[in-house]
């Protein structure tokens, strides 16, 4: 197991969320001087990995890939041992792992995707997209692979031509340590400057307070909580020279159930939602946290089925003592809050999760719900609560009291949809994915993929955090101006020697 070089200061070890038992191996927090190093390093390697051709680059990242999956099993093992989640899981995670890197192999190898530009005036005006310089990416606690290491972020920021100094989640330690030794097998079989990859370990936030106050970090990306995105943006803002935070902070995933769609399938629904509700113990970002309904005999059919589906879901363990504390905190606030009852709660785990989890259900009268804003708080866990609104305008005013989400669902028959569209449509306007009669967990890698939704479900609701997209967050545009065309970029040269799709005089062509 390998871990930091640091010397003489605390270490730290991973706990396994299912025994609480101690796992193997010792983790340094890394001092000022660790990140200071990891810093220049980024800083040394930018600029000549900036410039890295594209066929280069995309083999750099399909032999990340492919280093990855030589060392799958002990990744996989390890990951598992961290996380408390099952090994078939964590197999499909490294595979979703391994595509977003190869996917973006793609992408750069095609090359378009800088979105060449060309005047040809005069004045001859030729712009680009450029890569911003180093990138700090936050490990997320639930998705020790896919957004870690070498998920999603550290993906799309080396394709943009940035390096990326990872601050490893202290829950899966282990875990980073032999992603990152993948990582580095890469670089030194590509040839790539050393300083295009770091990884730093610390069980607190000391280490991510510095990598965000460093004066070269240029842009972070984070997966977590609210409040930990907002402390990420608050230290950016409060920077000399301000950089984006780029943070997916979850959201409560509000279902719309439409009358007819329930008079017709309540328990298919019902079912259908159960899974999604409690699906990895709840513990993903999009997970359905809130489902608005009109009272009616059918909604009875679904509540009674949901709740059943609630009582009979197994205990998993959550995956951090943290999680579990907070999940059990405020599950509980939100049962005992004025107005709420408690539907259905499974049974407590008869088994030796350390820290088990108790899916709960609860429902709330439209009126209540909009009196207690604190009831719209996402619940990181088994949790979802039902509003019942009495008539069409309780459920618009419902509607409108949410705040930015990453997915919103409708269930409905295509025949009631025009009857809803003013309230579909507000609900359209706070989500970045709008999902129709499907669940919201199971998020697609894809370039159409949007995930990322308005404030507070992100920071910049413009970006995605999955998908070929995510590339966009960490470069900027940049314009050249009558410049002799052989010191141009390749991508702007008159001869188009990339053979790359551009747009010339608003013609798009390869020219």
């Amino acid at each position: 197991m390998q871990t930091s070089n640091s010397i003489g200061l605390h270490s730290f070890q991973a706990v396994n969320p299912a025994t609480g038992a101690l796992l193997d191996g010792s983790f340094i927090c890394a001092a000022s001087a660790d990140v200071e190093s990891a810093m220049q390093a980024a800083v040394a390697a930018f600029e000549s990995y900036r410039r890295v051709g594209k066929d280069k680059k995309a083999l750099f990242l399909r032999t990340i890939a492919q280093e990855i999956e030589s060392d799958g099993n002990a990744i996989t093992e390890r990951a598992s041992a961290e996380s408390g989640l099952p090994l078939t899981r964590l197999r499909n995670e490294l595979g979703r792992t391994t595509t977003q890197l190869r996917l973006f192999a793609d992408l750069v190898e095609e090359g378009s995707w800088v979105q060449p530009v060309t005047h040809t005036g005069p004045p001859d005006i030729r712009k680009m997209l450029v890569p911003l310089g180093p990138v700090v990416v936050f490990g997320a606690s639930n998705f020790p692979l896919a957004f870690s290491v070498a998920g999603g972020d550290t993906a799309s920021a080396l394709a943009a031509g940035c390096p990326v100094i990872v601050k490893a989640h202290p829950a899966h330690p282990g875990t980073g340590a032999l992603v990152a030794a993948a990582i580095q097998s890469a670089i030194e079989k590509c040839g790539m400057p050393a300083g295009v990859f770091s990884i730093l370990f610390d069980d607190g936030h000391t280490v991510g307070a510095a990598l965000m106050k460093h004066p070269a970090t240029k842009a972070v990306a984070f997966t977590g909580s609210l409040k930990g995105g907002l402390a990420l943006q608050k230290l950016a803002a409060e920077r000399a020279v301000p950089i984006p935070v780029f943070a997916e902070m979850g959201s409560i995933n509000p279902v719309l159930l439409l009358p007819a769609a329930l008079e017709k399938r309540a328990v298919e629904i019902a079912t259908q939602l159960a899974g999604s509700i409690t699906l990895g113990g709840g513990q993903f970002c999009t997970k359905p946290g809130l489902i608005l309904a009109l009272r009616t005999p059918a909604l009875q059919t679904f509540t009674t089925t949901l709740a059943n589906s609630i009582r009979e879901t197994a205990s998993v363990p959550m995956l951090t003592a943290g999680i579990h504390q907070h999940y059990h905190q405020l599950s509980t606030q939100m049962t005992s809050a004025d107005g709420v009852t408690l539907l259905a709660e499974s049974a407590p785990a008869s088994g030796t999760d350390h820290f088990p989890t108790r899916a709960r259900l609860t429902q709330v009268s439209a009126r209540d719900f909009l009196s207690n804003p604190h009831l719209q708080e996402e619940v990181f866990g088994p949790y979802a609560m039902v509003v019942v609104a009495e008539d069409l305008r309780e459920l618009q005013l419902a509607a409108a009291a949410l705040a930015g989400q990453l997915t919103v669902t409708v269930m409905g028959e295509p025949d009631e949809l025009p009857a809803h569209e003013h309230l579909i449509q507000q609900l359209a306007d706070l989500a970045g994915r709008i999902v129709f009669n499907g669940v919201p967990t199971g998020v697609e890698v894809c370039a159409a993929m949007q995930h990322g939704g308005p404030f507070p479900a992100s920071t910049d609701s413009r970006f995605t955090s999955v998908g070929q997209g995510a590339v966009a967050r960490f470069v900027r545009p940049q314009a050249w101006q009558n410049w002799p065309d052989e010191l141009l970029p390749d991508e702007l040269k008159s001869s188009n020697p990339l053979n790359i799709i551009r747009i010339t005089d608003l013609t798009c062509a390869r020219k």
